[in-house]
């Protein structure tokens, strides 16, 4: 029993000293310290080890640096948006554009279900387009706008005919008396001969100013352009006003033109965009377009026109049923004119369809003074151009008729005017809303 309580006695007792010596001491606290500290030490040099070995990853890579185009040396304008959650149809989802060269659209992309993310524009890569757009050589006059993305044309859209100048460069157009010096510059763009000028003069026109603003479903970019009088090609001072918005299913343009000189101009204004065949099939693309009149071609190697508008229907250039027609093996370089609008549109309404890749674009021109579309699809091209515009082809030719109004807009001092159209996706395989 002694022995017994002895035990318990020095039980008690070693408790006691380590109590004291320990827990009052912080002996305890130093030893948990001790060894979390040596925890953190082996993690740390774990991370410097892990550390070194990716600078040194680094060190031996070639350096990255970022190279910024800039087309007509401006910035480049992204509007751009995030795909819809859940979405299954087409959507838009960037537009690229080019202050520095017109306000040009190098580049639109969308989604599309069996595709993913596509570009709609025959266009090249942006550092390629920098390049090509150089405004020397033969993209002097601006040529080289023509021939990618989606151009802006005015003072005039398409084509100009006229006498050429002693030296061969130039043209003269006349206008109520007037005599317009105008660069030629087609072959590049359309391929075509003769004395010819095409595509308006603001290809290669930089901006004066630039605003943007950001969008709950996209955004919205505008630019002004204050190109005089064309460096003496027009007859007044010209302010020329891009408005760009994107959405999920919509682009919608402005263009306004306002005469800030002190002498009457004329004005026309066009959009020249080279939509992509996606699947390469041309003979599959379907065009559908408004009811209206063919301006007759009468020299397909010159673009000369011989001044009658033709009925259509019955035709190989008829589209104007509810379905349209292939493009087939039909080589179109041709103006539509007197354009009945849609029955449940805002205005004439055109539709390019690729049902290999099941989407479409509809094109609607809301401004009453856009009077022509023209369609530009060559036999071995990569693109399809439906080009909505104020003026017919030739609007100065003397081919037409004193009554015809071939479309261009007489601005007088102060006045404006506006182009304005729509652009769609729509898929092909969900029902889509009837605008004819």
């Amino acid at each position: 029993m002694y022995w017994a309580l002895l035990k318990e006695w020095a039980a008690k007792r070693r408790r006691s000293i380590w109590h004291v010596a320990v827990m009052r001491s912080g002996m305890l606290t130093m030893l948990v310290l001790t060894v979390l500290l040596a925890g953190l030490a082996f993690g740390w040099r774990t991370h410097r080890l892990g550390q070194f070995a990716m600078l040194k990853k680094q060190l031996r890579a070639k350096p990255k640096q970022d190279v910024l185009f800039r087309p007509g040396g401006q910035e480049v304008i992204k509007l751009q948006r995030t795909q819809m959650i859940g979405g299954s149809g087409p959507e838009f989802l960037s537009a690229t554009l080019l202050p520095g060269r017109g306000m040009n659209m190098l580049q639109i992309s969308a989604y599309l279900p069996q595709k993913g993310e596509v570009n709609l524009l025959a266009s090249p890569p942006l550092s390629e387009a920098t390049e090509q757009l150089s405004g020397g050589g033969v993209d002097a006059t601006g040529a080289k706008s023509l021939a990618m993305g989606a151009a802006i044309e005015t003072p005039w859209a398409g084509r100009l005919s006229g006498t050429r100048t002693p030296d061969g460069a130039d043209l003269t157009a006349v206008w109520r008396g007037a005599h317009l010096n105008l660069p030629t510059s087609v072959k590049d763009s359309y391929g075509l001969d003769g004395a010819v000028a095409a595509g308006g003069l603001l290809l290669k026109e930089p901006s004066t100013s630039v605003n943007t603003n950001i969008m709950p479903d996209g955004g919205e970019a505008r630019a002004t352009f204050r190109p005089g009088n064309f460096d003496g090609h027009w007859l007044s001072q010209t302010e020329i006003t891009t408005t760009v918005e994107l959405s999920g299913r919509l682009i919608e343009m402005r263009i306004v033109a306002h005469n800030i000189g002190d002498t009457a101009e004329p004005i026309g204004i066009g959009w020249h965009p080279r939509f992509a065949i996606l699947s390469g099939h041309r003979g599959q693309m379907i065009l559908r377009l408004p009811e209206g009149l063919r301006a007759e071609v009468k020299d397909r190697r010159t673009g000369e026109l011989s001044g009658r508008l033709l009925p259509v229907t019955g035709t190989e250039y008829d589209f104007t049923g509810r379905n349209g027609a292939k493009l087939g093996a039909l080589n179109l370089d041709d103006s539509f004119v007197h354009l009945k609008r849609g029955m449940m549109a805002d205005g004439p309404v055109a539709e390019l369809r690729d049902p290999e890749s099941d989407y479409g674009l509809r094109i609607t021109a809301t401004s009453p003074a856009i009077k022509a579309l023209q369609v530009y699809a060559p036999l071995d091209g990569s693109f399809i151009s439906i080009e909505p515009q104020f003026n017919y082809d030739d609007p100065f030719g003397r081919e037409w008729a004193k009554e015809e109004d071939t479309g261009m807009v007489v601005l007088q001092p102060g006045q404006s005017t506006q182009w304005r159209i729509r652009l769609e996706i729509f898929s092909l395989s969900s029902a889509s809303p009837e605008h004819f």
